[in-house]
């Protein structure tokens, strides 16, 4: 018999919880006129690229 992963989930709950707080959010912020961003708009933080050092090589070094 196969062992249950138990970390999944909870990691399903948690994503479902952090999804019904955000409409929750959204939800009270459209009743007073406001305008929200969402996460959605936001870069998440696995798809930000970060800037590649370049090959620094000094006259010294090339013949």
């Amino acid at each position: 018999m196969a062992k249950q992963n138990y970390s999944f989930e909870k990691r399903q709950k948690e994503l479902a919880k952090k999804k019904k707080k955000e409409e929750k959010r959204l939800k009270k912020a459209s009743g007073n006129g406001v305008e929200v961003e969402t996460d959605e708009n936001l870069a998440p933080e696995s798809q930000v690229q970060e800037p590649q050092a370049q090959d620094v090589t000094s006259d010294s070094d090339v013949k």
